[in-house]
C-alpha cells in the first residue's frame, strides 16, 4: 500500500484533520512510509489512491473509486484506528 486520500466536500478543513488522524495512526502502527494527502471531492477519480478515507456522509459517492472507509466521527481516532487496522490487516499490510 503505498498512498491513502482523505476526501471532504471542499478538500480542506475536514479532509485536511483527517489526513492529520490517518498519519498519526499510521505512525503509531510502524507504517509511517504511507503517502497521505487530502483533496475536495470533485478530484475524486477511480484509482486516486490505494485507499479513500471519508466521512460516511460521502461514502456512497466515493466507494465507486476504490477501496474506501467511511467514518461516521471524523475527529474520533479510535474509530479511525479500528477501521484501518482491520483494513490493513485484510490487506496484509499488518
Amino acid at each position: 500500500m503505498e498512498k491513502v486520500v482523505c476526501i471532504c466536500g471542499s478538500g480542506l478543513g475536514s479532509s485536511f484533520l483527517v489526513e492529520m488522524n490517518v498519519k498519526t495512526v499510521l505512525k503509531d502502527l510502524g507504517l509511517s512510509e504511507i503517502e497521505v494527502e487530502h483533496t475536495d471531492l470533485g478530484s475524486a477519480w477511480p484509482g486516486i489512491a490505494d485507499l479513500i478515507v471519508c466521512g460516511n456522509d460521502l461514502y456512497d459517492n466515493l466507494k465507486k473509486f476504490g477501496d474506501t472507509i467511511g467514518l461516521a466521527n471524523i475527529m474520533d481516532k479510535d474509530e479511525l484506528k479500528e477501521k484501518l487496522s482491520v483494513y490493513l490487516t485484510a490487506k496484509g499490510v499488518l
